[in-house]
């Protein structure tokens, strides 16, 4: 696979969520697309990131917004790099008995609601001229065909949701921004804190270190047209079930 003209790759690219994956990202198209200036934005704020932002938090959102209206390099790339599987009081299900509210609220909330509402954030900053592209990490589990083990109800049906949510915004920017590309990401199991207590099972040749990941996931991002818009794809670029 090839990517379309690199170098030609200039303005501002936005890598949202800084943890493993996300730095990786932010340093492999530092390395990739040099033409192209890459801020961050995460909960920990400067200096660890470019920005300060909880993409859970409207707030920061409207105020993430005010400060790309400013920046004088205009827009060409959003990457969410966000996600959460499992924390302190949240552990993926086993059995239905052990799903509760809390966890589906928690899971939706920043890994279908989160990346939707960045798009809607940075939406005003889309010419109808120029090329966009919108890019968020998804999950294969998110796959409704793929899922043959159950289980993970809430992170799967989250997933699924963020899915549709872009595939939706991927129809309606083809209308009003036809030169905008939405891709969803499926990284594959990564060596990060996210997939820590689930690797066990993992072949050593499926687990990537995260600048292996961002290498892959950042060819195949680069590889997207408008034409393209609205793909769910592996980290090999091959396309997932819905």
């Amino acid at each position: 696979m090839t990517s379309h003209g690199n170098d030609a790759w200039t303005g501002l690219a936005l890598v949202v969520g800084t943890g493993g994956i996300g730095s990786a990202i932010t340093a492999r198209l530092k390395q990739t697309c040099p033409r192209l200036r890459v801020i961050t934005a995460g909960r920990q704020g400067p200096p660890v990131q470019d920005l300060t932002l909880n993409i859970e938090r409207d707030a920061d959102l409207a105020a993430l917004g005010e400060s790309l209206v400013a920046e004088t390099d205009e827009l060409r790339l959003v990457v969410n790099a966000t996600g959460r599987l499992h924390g302190s009081d949240l552990v993926p299900e086993k059995r239905l008995k052990q799903l509760e509210r809390r966890a589906l609220l928690e899971q939706f909330s920043i890994n279908a609601i989160a990346p939707v509402l960045l798009a809607r954030t940075v939406e005003s900053l889309l010419h109808r001229d120029r090329p966009f592209h919108f890019a968020s990490l998804s999950a294969r589990v998110g796959s409704i065909s793929d899922n043959r083990s159950g289980g993970w109800y809430s992170y799967r049906a989250a997933k699924a949701a963020q899915n549709q949510l872009l595939k939706s915004l991927s129809i309606e920017w083809r209308r009003r921004w036809p030169l905008a590309t939405v891709t969803l990401l499926h990284p594959g199991t990564t060596d990060t804190d996210l997939s820590k207590p689930f690797q066990t099972f993992v072949p050593p040749d499926k687990l990537f270190t995260p600048q292996r990941a961002a290498e892959q996931l950042v060819e195949v991002l680069l590889a997207q047209t408008p034409e393209d818009s609205g793909a769910f794809l592996a980290w090999d670029g091959q396309p997932i079930d819905w």
